[in-house]
């Protein structure tokens, strides 16, 4: 079954580049059963083939937006359609639009607020049934240091994460009494699709698995 989470089913979101390709590749190769979710096809099975031929059938990828109720309930429907349960889900998909207050386009707020906040509160509402019904499992939603300390130049996506953060610590809140963790992860500068420069994605890993 393999290493600690063999057998465990994980749901990433984002999972076609960086840290949500470094999640994926990580709980394969340990032996979990591992869905997959992005905007494009072609860099999900991509992640897939990285993680090496012995544990591709183990791995799903399904094409969806996160933001979209309709796409979230297709992901997470065919993941139980394959998998038949949910351990461990990881909300890591994001956007990123450097823009100040002032500069904040209207449309690039509302793609970070619907992806970065939205987006998760889709995802946790389609699992946390699942969860519940099995009597328990981990949510980690990715954070940010911006939620918390704002950063010129990034009023939208300082704002998405600062929703998502308070979102968490509802959820936590309210599932605890269900057997559901949620926590929040900050990677901290990680060099991925959104940063050009920062820590390998992988070296965060451990820390993430820390909090499930």
């Amino acid at each position: 079954m393999g290493g600690l989470y063999g057998g465990k089913t994980v749901l990433v979101t984002g999972g076609g580049s960086g840290l949500g390709r470094a999640i994926a590749i990580s709980f394969l190769r340990d032996g979990a059963k591992v869905a997959i979710c992005g905007r494009a096809l072609e860099p999900l099975q991509e992640t897939i083939a990285l993680a090496g031929a012995d544990v591709a059938g183990n791995a799903l990828a399904v094409e969806a937006d996160v933001s979209s109720p309709q796409q979230v309930r297709r992901f997470v429907d065919e993941s139980m359609n394959r998998f038949r349960r949910v351990d461990v889900m990881i909300n890591n998909a994001a956007v990123f639009e450097a823009a100040s207050l002032l500069q904040t386009d209207l449309d690039a707020w509302n793609e970070q607020l619907a992806v970065n906040a939205t987006g998760p509160l889709l995802m946790m509402q389609s699992v946390i049934p699942i969860m519940r019904a099995q009597r328990g499992g981990t949510i980690v939603n990715v954070t940010s240091s911006m939620a918390a300390n704002g950063s010129g130049g990034f009023a939208a996506y300082g704002a998405s994460k600062a929703a998502l953060e308070s979102l968490s610590r509802t959820a936590a809140d309210e599932e605890s009494e269900h057997g559901i963790k949620v926590a929040l992860f900050n990677p901290g500068a990680i060099s991925t699709g959104m940063h050009a420069t920062g820590e390998d994605p992988a070296t965060v890993i451990p820390k993430l698995l820390a909090l499930i």
